[in-house]
Formats: structure tokens, C-alpha cells, sequence
């Protein structure tokens, strides 16, 4: 018997908006009367790269930065979501849709659709430098590279990301399942309406005080105060505050303008497509 099709990607290059998104979907899923802790939300959308799930598959100790050893256990760890049987499976991932030493990393046989969420690749390279304590140059060239992979540390196996560009084109050419594609910055901009479409694309009713407290929940500022008073396990240990500005723009004031222009000629074709480039 096939395996049911019951994976619903979020997917998207690191720091994209991808948290934001599943937070939002726990708080709607849950409908309680206080915001979901942010230390919960992977109870609703576990991470396809957690170094935990090879192991449990493996039934012993890997070493998550073999990538040989993790991509051999890849198909097992997402057989085993959705041996759950549930009608929808959502996995948080960053690696590009595309094949990674000859294994299929998304792999259509599992995958029932996809919501794919971009940010201006300028912005998206600010918070992706402070988060992993890289300089602007070096995330510049990173992101132009299509061998370019967040290697395995604190319990999560080696992300193959590819270009900014590789990336969103993986994701959003043409697929044989429904892809969603959500711009960070109409989320900050229209949350109701981007928000009200995701519920759409998953097939979950959209209720209009549903809709508005779940994005109360889990809005910019009470992200910041649960972090403030907690932590979050997802923070980075080379970087104080994961929920640090959540806007869009401060490339303007945080990049040197050679950087931007690099960004630019590297990601042209894709950033005008998503109205990231007016020339």
C-alpha cells in the first residue's frame, strides 16, 4: 500500500518568515484564550532536519554532519510522518526542492501541497548574517552559491539550500501539488488577506475573530515578550534575540550599497518576478 500523501511543506530559505507562519497556524489551530507558547509550536510543524528523528530511524547515534549517513535515512524519517495516518502532516523545511547527492529531498510520493514563503532577498541576508553570526559579504556570496548548505549543529542534520534564486525557483515552478507562494512583506503589510489564504490553501474554514486573534497571538510584539521571558529553542547561540526587528526595508540602512548592488545582479531575474527590483 502507498504511502498517504499527507505532508503540507512550509517551506522557505532561513529567515523568510517561515517561524512566523507556523506560529500563526498553531494559534489558529489551537483557538485558545491565551497565545500558544513559542516553545510549543513545533508540536505544528515539526522540522524535516531534526537530528533526533534520523537517530530515532537509525535506531542508534548518527553523526548529523555526515551527510551521506542523514540523506540514506531521509525517506525513512518522512515515511515515518506520515505513518501517523493524519490527513495533514505539516513539516517545516529550508532545503531547495531538488535532489542532494542524488536523493530526492521532497519527495512527491509524500508531499499533498506546499506554501512557499519569500522575503527581498536583501533583508532576508541582513537577518539571515546576524543570525548566524556571518558578515554581510560572506552571506552575499553564500547566497549565490548553489552548493551553499547550513551545516548540521545543535541538533540539526546538514539543510541543502542552494542559491536565494535556486531556492525559489525550486519551490515555485510548476509542481505536480498546490504550492502556496506568501510574500513575507504582504504578510507584515496584509496579514488578514495572506493569512486568510493560507488557511484556504490547507483547507481549514476562515473564521473572521478566529482569523484576527490568531494574528494578535502572534504578533510581532508578543513574540519579542515570550522570547524576552523565556528564550526560544529555535534562537541561534551566535545571536542574542531570534524575533529581533521583524520589518522590512532595514537592508536600507544596514548594507553597504557594493552588497546591494551584488544581491541585485546575482538574484535579478527572481527579485523582479516577486516585485523585488523595479529597474
Amino acid at each position: 500500500m502507498s504511502a498517504p500523501k499527507s505532508i503540507v511543506w512550509l517551506a522557505s530559505y532561513p529567515k523568510s518568515g517561515n517561524t512566523w507562519t507556523r506560529i500563526f497556524l498553531a494559534n489558529y489551530l489551537v483557538n485558545g484564550e491565551k497565545p500558544v507558547p513559542i516553545n510549543q509550536v513545533h508540536r505544528f510543524g515539526m522540522g524535516d532536519s531534526i537530528t533526533k528523528m534520523y537517530q530515532m530511524v537509525a535506531g542508534r547515534q548518527i553523526n548529523p554532519a555526515d551527510h551521506n549517513e542523514t540523506l540514506a535515512l531521509r525517506d525513512r524519517v518522512l515515511a515515518g510522518i506520515v505513518a501517523n495516518k493524519a490527513d495533514v502532516n505539516f513539516v517545516k523545511t529550508h532545503n531547495i526542492n531538488a535532489p542532494a547527492f542524488g536523493v530526492d529531498l521532497i519527495p512527491e510520493k509524500f508531499t499533498r501541497s506546499a506554501v512557499y514563503i519569500l522575503r527581498n532577498p536583501l533583508d532576508m541576508l541582513v537577518s539571515f548574517a546576524r543570525h548566524y553570526g556571518l558578515g554581510h559579504q560572506e552571506t552575499a556570496n553564500a547566497i549565490a552559491r548553489s552548493d551553499h548548505a547550513n551545516a548540521a549543529e545543535r541538533g540539526t542534520v546538514t539543510q541543502f539550500l542552494g542559491s536565494w534564486s535556486e531556492h525559489v525557483q525550486s519551490w515555485t515552478d510548476k509542481k505536480p501539488y498546490p504550492v502556496l507562494v506568501l510574500r513575507y512583506e504582504d504578510m507584515l503589510e496584509s496579514p488578514r488577506e495572506s493569512f486568510a489564504r493560507l488557511l484556504e490553501h490547507i483547507g481549514v474554514p476562515v473564521e473572521d475573530a478566529r482569523l484576527d486573534k490568531a494574528i494578535r497571538f502572534s504578533s510581532f510584539d508578543e513574540l519579542s515578550k515570550q522570547e524576552g521571558e523565556g528564550g526560544f529553542v529555535e534562537s541561534s547561540p551566535k545571536n542574542e534575540r531570534f524575533f529581533a526587528k521583524g520589518k522590512s526595508g532595514q537592508w536600507q540602512s544596514e548594507l553597504d550599497p557594493k552588497i546591494v548592488k551584488q544581491v541585485k545582479r546575482d538574484h535579478r531575474k527572481v527579485m523582479k518576478k516577486y516585485g523585488y527590483l523595479d529597474e
